[in-house]
C-alpha cells in the first residue's frame, strides 16, 4: 500500500511529466531564477486572449523559438512604433 502512494506523490509532483520526460536533466527553479536574472530577465505575467495566445504559440513554433521570445520582440517593435 505504501508503494502505491509513494508511485502516486510521484506521478503528482511538479515536474513529473508523461512519456519520460521527467528523465531529463532539469535544471531546478532556482537556479533557472538565477540564470534569467543574470539575462535581465524579470517574470512578468498578462491576460491575454485565448485566440492571441494560440497566434503567439503558432508564430513561434514556425520560428523555432520559445514564445517568450517572440513576445518580447513584438512587444519591443509595437513600444518602438
Amino acid at each position: 500500500m505504501s508503494d502505491a502512494k509513494k508511485l502516486m506523490g510521484k506521478m503528482a509532483a511538479p515536474g513529473a511529466s508523461a512519456f519520460g520526460a521527467g528523465d531529463a536533466v532539469a535544471i531546478d527553479r532556482r537556479e533557472q531564477r538565477k540564470r534569467d536574472q543574470a539575462l535581465g530577465l524579470v517574470p512578468f505575467a498578462v491576460k491575454l486572449n485565448s485566440e492571441l495566445v494560440q497566434q503567439l504559440q503558432a508564430l513561434a513554433q514556425a520560428q523555432g523559438r520559445n514564445i517568450n521570445e517572440v513576445t518580447a520582440e513584438i512587444l519591443g517593435k509595437g513600444l518602438a512604433a
